[in-house]
């Protein structure tokens, strides 16, 4: 798995896809492992290189991992159907007053993506949270026959 907190920064909140292109799409396309630098949310600098071996499946999970520039890259597209206002809110929670400022930002970042590049249209499943785990249901895109569920070239490492 792939969290885009490790790819995103203070800096790029968006504008990452030419690193995540550059230090994991392309080498897995070729069938060897990535190797990406994660960006340390409190010390606002890029850590060490994690390696990402070529597996079968790798789930790139984040806000903007179903941009129009990584979608040919997707085996499927999954929409976590939760409201702005919740997720907002579990954010600021999870990282409390230490990223406040951040929190604000990333509010208007997020909307100006979604205007910009919309991903729930695209998505082939849509997850939502349910009293006991969570529910998959047939996204906007399986409805009108979407191009995902095939990787991206024959031998590449799909992402979920």
């Amino acid at each position: 798995m792939l969290h885009l907190d490790d790819i995103a920064s203070h800096e790029r909140l968006f504008a990452w896809t030419d690193r995540l292109t550059a230090q994991v799409i392309e080498p897995l396309s070729r069938g060897e492992a990535a190797a990406y630098l994660p960006y340390d949310w409190n010390a606002r600098a890029f850590g060490p290189a994690l390696p990402l071996p070529p597996e079968p499946v790798i789930l790139l999970e984040g806000v903007g991992a179903g941009r129009r520039a990584l979608r040919p890259f997707l085996a499927e597209l999954l929409w976590m159907e939760l409201p702005r206002e919740e997720s907002w809110a579990r954010g600021r929670l999870r990282d409390g007053a230490a990223q406040r400022e951040f929190w604000d930002g990333w509010v208007e970042a997020e909307r100006a993506h979604f205007a910009d590049d919309p991903t729930r249209p695209h998505a082939g499943l849509l997850v939502r949270q349910a009293d006991q785990g969570y529910e998959v249901l047939p996204g906007p895109a399986r409805h009108r026959g979407s191009g995902q569920g095939v990787t991206h070239s024959d031998g590449s490492t799909p992402m979920w």
